[in-house]
């Protein structure tokens, strides 16, 4: 007897939960990137699997359980919602994990979170590095990186490019301005080609904003936790061009010479 109500009550208990969590799953949230600097566009969006009338989307923003931000937003015939919040201001001095909160209907919620870092805690510095070439004695490399430092830059031949370690505080950028005379990216026809960027060894795009005949100023962005950007070119350091010139020389030199002494052989 006993048994029998205690059946019936866990299976009214399963029937009234399941359609709260069906409720619940009505709304997703997202941002479009996880970490955020003062005066950047914030989007957040999401989606509304069961349109209930010209219901909006409340959608409330937070920091340590203070309100920063609320919203009223419509929901389009898809179900899809945006809303874009500008990183500036008097309520944007505070670093920390905000929150982001959205409210369809009665009990359909839906939160994620972002990290964000004000100007007056990001590092930006302006600077040369000095790199060491060897025989071609140094060469000095101009960089702004905003978000971290630079600890060190060196050339690395086997890639034909430069080897760059970083110590990112935040996600950042750094602008390398790159003298074609020690490293550059050439097409056979001698105008300019694309460097391969690799990122603790997945390449990555750039952007390049300045472009003479003495240098080339290229832009690339990296995130918390990256430590070594790569920029392969097609020829690093002159003098070690020539080497490889001279190197590859000699080994077709030696394969002539072994396939003329079997070839005699062979008479």
């Amino acid at each position: 007897m006993y048994v029998r109500i205690f059946s019936i009550l866990m299976i009214l208990a399963v029937i009234s939960v399941t359609p709260i969590f069906a409720e619940n799953s009505l709304i997703s949230v997202k941002t479009d990137k996880g970490n955020y600097n003062e005066e950047d566009t914030i989007l957040i969006s999401g989606n509304i699997s069961v349109i209930i009338g010209e219901t909006p989307v409340t959608l409330q923003l937070f920091l340590n359980g203070n309100l920063i931000d609320i919203a009223q937003l419509e929901v389009s015939e898809d179900g899809n919602y945006f809303h874009t919040i500008l990183a500036q201001g008097q309520l944007w001095k505070n670093s920390g994990e905000y929150l982001v909160k959205v409210v369809y209907g009665e009990a359909n919620i839906a939160e994620t979170s972002f990290t964000y870092s004000p100007a007056s805690e990001i590092i930006v510095a302006t600077n040369i590095f000095e790199v060491n070439a060897g025989d071609s004695g140094t060469f000095d490399v101009k960089y702004t990186i905003r978000g971290g430092i630079i600890e060190d830059i060196r050339i690395n031949p086997e890639i034909l490019g430069l080897i760059i370690e970083i110590n990112p505080v935040n996600e950042g950028t750094l602008v390398l301005d790159l003298p074609r005379k020690y490293i550059d990216a050439e097409k056979q026809n001698g105008k300019d080609e694309v460097f391969i960027i690799l990122i603790d060894g997945v390449q990555t795009t750039y952007e390049e904003s300045q472009n003479f005949s003495e240098s080339r100023t290229i832009t690339l962005d990296f995130k918390p936790g990256d430590s070594q950007i790569q920029v392969i070119g097609t020829y690093v350091v002159p003098e070690f061009g020539t080497i490889v010139m001279i190197i590859l020389t000699v080994g077709i030199m030696s394969s002539i010479l072994l396939t003329k002494n079997k070839f005699q052989i062979k008479i």
